[in-house]
């Protein structure tokens, strides 16, 4: 069977174009392939013989569904036919394609089947690698947005998540480097999972740290409320990551979260050569300031975001700082559970264990993770049974959620957490490798 294509201009556009073209007849014969048609199927002028389409495709099961569009377009005379498939070529390279087929009738009643076939496997690798390297809303925000890539932007009220995790500063130089990486990796991925449920968008990874944000790019009236249920349900997924983690022996790890609301700038930041979306503004230093008053298991929300809230709140304590600048103290509020959603993963119940001889040790107070001020003397009077907490005697002022480092021979790092009967309740936040002797020194 023969095909006119004696009409110079039609021939050239075909044998031109990027996509590929294929011309069958209302049986399913190929009768005209473009140079892209043809590269794409492996066609040569030696093989190019009367035959159905679909015998020139491999069978294997990753291209049924190719075939499956060539023979129904023939067999029920379907006059448009679209979709994405899969395609395996002979040297097993595959290939997504977007395949449009449309039936035209020829003057002599004869029907043809026209089908353009264009080979998205680049650009679907290069949204891909977009979304990982960003978020999937930040993708969508950027692809589908008229000027969505232009340098700018905007003032928006959002929800903004920060989570750390406890002493990781001081697990990270135990670890090989792969396995630190590996570590994270898998940490990081069980928490995107949970973000990307409740439309948070990442907008970066601070080391060990997750910086999230609820409200932007993506519109969200609930943001407050997404972002608490949010941090509620990371806190419950450490639970499977840390039965991974011994399954591979790997240290148990503890997180903490801080949220804060409010107006905030977010968009494009950077230069035309380099851009990244970004979020900025005291509301986002205001968040990173919660996250740093908690300890592992813990979820700290402030004020802004409480007054969002529009379902129950379940509050364990609440407490106030002074912001950096700020004339008036702010309020902060530990959550254990949101609507029907509770925080499970940490026992709040302190069982303490006496100590055989009191223990005299050297302590000092911390800004950030640097040592502020002088050596401090202080006695460890008990260590909680499960030996996350101690009581620490001392005639020094310490600050309610203030960060110590203790020498024990080792860097014990803890921070305040209340009084008990005199004493600062402490939570050990980060144990070198002699934490386990001196344990047994002073129990």
């Amino acid at each position: 069977m023969s095909f006119d294509l004696s009409q110079d201009n039609f021939n050239y556009i075909f044998t031109n174009m990027e996509d590929a073209v294929c011309i069958m007849s209302g049986k399913g014969v190929l009768i005209y392939a473009n140079a892209s048609a043809r590269k794409l199927f492996g066609i040569s002028e030696e093989s190019f013989s009367d035959q159905k389409i679909w015998k020139y495709i491999p069978y294997t099961e990753r291209n049924d569904d190719l075939i499956q569009m060539f023979i129904d377009s023939s067999k029920q005379k379907l006059m448009n036919h679209q979709g994405m498939v899969d395609y395996e070529n002979i040297d097993g390279k595959i290939f997504k394609l977007r395949i449009s087929m449309s039936a035209t009738k020829m003057p002599n009643g004869e029907i043809l089947y026209i089908s353009i076939i264009s080979d998205l496997t680049e650009f679907i690798r290069v949204n891909m690698a977009f979304e990982r390297y960003t978020s999937r809303e930040i993708a969508q925000y950027v692809l589908h947005n008229p000027g969505g890539e232009l340098l700018g932007g905007q003032q928006k009220e959002c929800s903004i998540l920060m989570s750390d995790l406890r002493g990781f500063t001081a697990l990270s130089t135990k670890l090989s480097p792969a396995d630190l990486i590996i570590l994270l990796n898998h940490y990081f991925e069980m928490m995107v999972e949970v973000i990307a449920k409740y439309n948070g968008s990442v907008i970066e990874f601070l080391g060990d740290g997750i910086f999230v944000i609820f409200g932007a790019p993506k519109d969200d009236s609930e943001h407050a409320l997404s972002c608490v249920k949010c941090a509620v349900e990371m806190q419950n997924a450490m639970k499977a990551v840390n039965e991974w983690n011994e399954e591979n022996n790997y240290p148990v790890l503890e997180m903490g979260i801080g949220i804060n609301s409010g107006k905030v700038v977010v968009g494009n930041i950077g230069s035309l050569k380099k851009t990244k979306y970004g979020c900025m503004g005291e509301n986002v230093n205001l968040a990173g300031r919660v996250e740093s008053y908690t300890v592992g298991g813990q979820i700290y929300i402030s004020q802004n975001t409480k007054e969002l809230i529009t379902e129950p709140l379940d509050i364990a304590s609440e407490d106030s700082f002074m912001p950096k600048g700020g004339k008036q103290e702010l309020k902060i509020y530990e959550i254990k559970g949101v609507g029907d959603l509770v925080v499970d993963t940490i026992n709040d119940t302190i069982s303490w264990e006496g100590v055989k001889k009191e223990d005299e040790v050297a302590l000092y107070a911390l800004e950030g993770k640097a040592v502020c001020g002088d050596r401090k003397k202080g006695t460890v009077k008990a260590i909680s049974a499960d030996r996350r907490y101690g009581l620490l005697k001392t005639d020094e002022t310490l600050l309610d959620k203030q960060n110590i480092m203790i020498d024990i021979g080792g860097d014990l790092y803890a921070k305040v957490i209340g009084n008990v009967d005199g004493m600062y309740n402490i939570c050990f936040t980060s144990k070198p490798d002699i934490f386990k002797t001196w344990l047994n020194s002073v129990i």
